[in-house]
């Protein structure tokens, strides 16, 4: 990593794909290739890479049955491409870091020991990046590895948002509130800080990452005072296929009258609710706002999803005394503006007013000229947060003479 020409490979999993970037550092990071392994466990997965050079592109499909087959495919792949990849280290984008860590770590035997003692706290993400940086220390045994922690954002909650009101001897063992996506809401206040300055990145910020997993998270001079999600990422509002918070209640009624395990009811919420459940046909958004004229259940998948996400950002801006900024990102909050325009009616008494024309074309600033809150919409990017804090953990390691 002393050359200025090293390249950092970000790999970002997760629980249905694996996406990953090379970025050479130099004098700022530029990505040189992307490439992701889409549909794992399912009967037909694709395989799609695109470089710098378009000769280094490539796209197959291929058989992922499991996450084993998935990395195992990935590690030949990049094997084969070592020489002409030349990365140096490899930074992992890891769900979840427990009460323990707050910042990106290195990734050595006792990290991983650490890791798999965390497993059941998020049983459909670690141990697929357990493995997959297991199957990097087994083929290039000398090469660095950091694990970059999608909880550290949040780490430092106010305690009142992290606290979980049932008995505190649970808090010992690590029960508490987390929140999730930090890597992408790490790179979203780095973009806003870049684009709108310092003091509207110090305001009062809802920032909302909309995708088949969602959440939103609440800013604050700066520091995270709350977000959606809470011990597991099935938290929050109703996603893709996620339930998100549900009366407790519920799922005694459903264990007790409906007989259902814990594994069942963890099967329910995680990948049978959300937009799917409700819905009963899909938990793609795009295709609910396609069907909705014609299928009540998809018209009410919608209108829920939006309800909720609206509510979030109102107790948000209770929490904060007010809105300065709310920013949509993930694939919904990118690329739908008819979602984008359903959260926002109604918050005008926040200062939310959209420009439909900028809305509809999706413009990085979508509310209206002047306005008293300001609208935006950022293209996040969790592998560039993984390669930044990368580079950051391994020239901290340099610094002190500490090996990697």
């Amino acid at each position: 990593m002393n050359s200025a020409d090293a390249r950092i490979l970000a790999i970002n999993a997760g629980s249905s794909s694996i996406k990953f970037a090379l970025f050479a550092t130099g004098p700022s990071l530029r990505r040189t290739l992307a490439g992701r392994l889409e549909g794992v466990g399912q009967k037909v997965s694709t395989f799609a890479v695109e470089g710098e050079n378009p000769a280094d592109g490539e796209s197959r499909t291929l058989s992922a049955p499991d996450h084993t087959a998935a990395v195992g495919l990935l590690m030949d792949w990049f094997v084969a491409h070592r020489e002409r990849l030349s990365f140096s280290a490899v930074g992992h984008r890891v769900v979840h870091g427990g009460p323990r860590s707050s910042a990106p770590r290195m990734i050595t035997p006792s990290v991983l020991e650490e890791l798999q003692e965390l497993t059941a706290f998020a049983p459909k993400h670690l141990p697929e990046e357990i493995m997959l940086a297991r199957a990097f220390q087994e083929r290039f045994p000398d090469l660095p590895q950091v694990a970059c922690f999608d909880t550290a954002f949040h780490h430092e909650l106010p305690r009142v948002a992290r606290l979980l009101p049932i008995p505190r001897h649970f808090e010992s063992r690590g029960v508490r509130r987390y929140g999730f996506h930090g890597l992408s809401y790490t790179f979203l206040m780095g973009e806003l800080a870049r684009l709108d300055g310092d003091a509207k990145a110090n305001g009062r910020v809802v920032l909302a990452h909309l995708g088949s997993g969602a959440s939103l998270a609440a800013v604050h001079g700066g520091k995270p005072i709350d977000t959606s999600m809470g011990f597991t990422p099935t938290g929050g509002f109703p996603m893709g296929t996620r339930s998100g918070d549900l009366d407790p209640g519920l799922l005694g009624y459903l264990a007790r009258d409906q007989h259902l395990s814990a594994a069942q009811l963890d099967t329910m919420v995680t990948f049978e609710s959300g937009l799917l459940g409700m819905s009963e046909t899909s938990s793609d958004m795009r295709e609910l706002l396609d069907r909705e004229g014609r299928d009540h259940r998809a018209a009410e998948a919608v209108a829920v999803f939006c309800y909720q996400i609206k509510k979030w950002i109102g107790a948000f801006a209770a929490a904060m005394g007010g809105l300065d900024t709310l920013v949509f990102s993930g694939g919904i909050g990118e690329q739908a503006p008819e979602v984008r325009r359903r959260i926002c009616d109604g918050l005008a008494f926040l200062g939310v007013e959209l420009d439909p024309a900028r809305n509809s074309a999706g413009e990085p600033v979508v509310s209206v000229p002047q306005g008293p809150t300001l609208v935006r919409v950022i293209k996040t990017d969790e592998e560039r947060t993984i390669a930044e804090l990368t580079r950051d953990v391994l020239a901290v390691g340099r610094t002190t003479g500490k090996s990697p």
